[in-house]
């Protein structure tokens, strides 16, 4: 750990009355990193206001588990995210959350998401069918599209045994502008700047309203139906809290539904476009994961029982969030006075855990910049843990209480579609493409959702 508590806390510079206003509008990647550079825990301006940069797995743990009740979601950010999800698991604080909270854990148990193996790999199967097709002898497609459709589909049909990736009429492409507005909403310098009349905000209100149309009339209809479905929906409609004995009502139901398709989408599709594209740079890799997958899957789909044989493919997909965190980085605000690693936090202050940059910490991590899916092998994870904090070393779902509901979930899949595309497809970057830059929206996605791949068959 940097040696800064004797004496003060370190403060990144900035010029100008704004502070880093600027630079986390136009380079926040960049501007975690020089803070990350000069400590564990560093101080950012804004106006006249600090806000506090957190990038050791300590002091993560701190604000996360050890005092997680000092430190709420009332920040900006997250105000601008309840537009998008309403109060769903991910936004909801308090007694309402551990209530919706114990309410939806049953629908995430393991047991259950075995259920969901089979959507995966169809979905997975299909896909690749239309690239085997297409490719003559190779195809070039942008994979980042293509797994954002992939997800949406294996999110549909999880959620509600329906592919709504097929509903152009209706959902076009209402959740892409919403999941892209949200970085504009979250840094714009004017206040409350989704009631401003622009053309973008028009744009946004109208997607919005599409969205919730769809997933209300997919509820409502479940509401009249008498046919048995196995999914979450299903599961949220009959769970009941054991504490009070309530149900989610409607509308908790479609908050619950947008987190599920809005947040649980984006997020593995992004990491899946950037696992393809590491696969793309490391044939070595690509080639170790294409005979796993031959070995266990054979010409068969996956099922639960072999999906957790893939290692490697697991490995790989864990060592992809650790260098792209779908989730780059988060804010808490700080209820009362507080003490990280030493120094004093404010009472209101704002908390930025750097999730993409803890995950580089040299202490916990040897060449950090590396791709290196070794280093998610059982005994290098085991020495890590033994670390001081090391199980928060690597935190792509979060920790705590708040950790995310559907890792499992997000884990399964990534590494079933992961170790299928390998089986059967080599990756390669599109000639003349220079190396595809990261840009932290509502997820670390690829640059304009721009991420051309040569795609060859095995």
């Amino acid at each position: 750990m940097n040696q800064f508590q004797a004496g003060q806390m370190p403060e990144l510079e900035a010029k100008g009355w704004s502070g880093h206003f600027a630079s986390m509008r136009s380079d926040p990647l960049g501007t975690m990193e020089r803070a990350s550079a000069m400590g564990d825990l560093v101080r950012l301006r804004f106006g006249p206001f600090y806000a506090y940069g957190v990038f050791h797995p300590v002091h993560a743990q701190h604000v996360l588990v050890q005092n997680a009740q000092n430190y709420e979601k009332q920040t900006r950010g997250y105000a601008k995210l309840r537009l998008l999800l309403g109060n769903g698991l991910v936004t909801s604080e308090g007694d309402f959350w551990r209530r919706q909270r114990r309410i939806a854990q049953p629908a995430f148990h393991r047991e259950r998401i075995a259920g969901f193996v089979q959507n995966m790999a169809e979905a997975t199967r299909d896909l690749a069918s239309r690239w085997s097709q297409a490719a003559s002898p190779t195809l070039t497609s942008n994979i980042s599209e293509d797994m954002m459709k992939l997800t949406l589909r294996i999110a549909g049909e999880t959620l509600c045994s329906r592919d709504i990736s097929g509903e152009a009429d209706r959902l076009g492409g209402s959740l892409k502008h919403v999941l892209e507005h949200f970085h504009w909403l979250t840094n714009a310098p004017i206040p409350y700047p989704e009631y401003w009349p622009t053309l973008g905000n028009v744009r946004f209100w109208q997607a919005m309203r599409n969205i919730e149309r769809v997933l209300a009339d997919l509820i409502e209809e479940r509401r009249r139906s008498n046919e048995v479905h196995h999914d979450l929906l299903s599961m949220f409609m009959e769970a009941v809290d054991e504490e009070t004995g309530e149900q989610m009502d409607d509308r908790q139901l479609l908050d619950e539904a947008k987190t599920m398709l809005g947040a649980g989408h984006e997020t593995t599709a992004v990491a899946l476009s950037w696992a393809l594209y590491l696969l793309s740079q490391h044939p070595e890799v690509a080639d170790r994961l294409a005979e796993e997958a031959e070995a266990v899957l054979g010409d068969k789909l996956p099922t639960p029982e072999t999906v957790s044989q893939l290692t490697y493919a697991n490995q790989v997909f864990n060592e992809t969030m650790r260098l792209y965190p779908p989730v780059w980085a988060f804010a808490r605000r700080a209820k009362d006075d507080d003490t990280i690693g030493g120094f004093r936090v404010p009472k209101g202050a704002i908390v930025f855990v750097g999730i993409r940059d803890l995950h580089r910490h040299p202490e916990y991590w040897e060449n950090p910049q590396t791709f290196d899916p070794d280093r998610f092998a059982p005994e290098r994870v085991e020495a890590r843990r033994k670390l001081p904090s090391g199980k928060h070393s690597f935190i792509p779902f979060i920790a705590g209480q708040r950790k995310c509901i559907g890792d499992h979930f997000a884990l399964t899949e990534g590494t079933l579609v992961l170790a299928m595309l390998g089986q059967r497809f080599r990756f390669e970057r599109k000639p003349g493409y220079q190396e595809i830059a990261a840009e932290p929206r509502l997820t670390l996605r690829p640059k304009d959702g721009d991420l051309p791949l040569v795609i060859h068959p095995r």
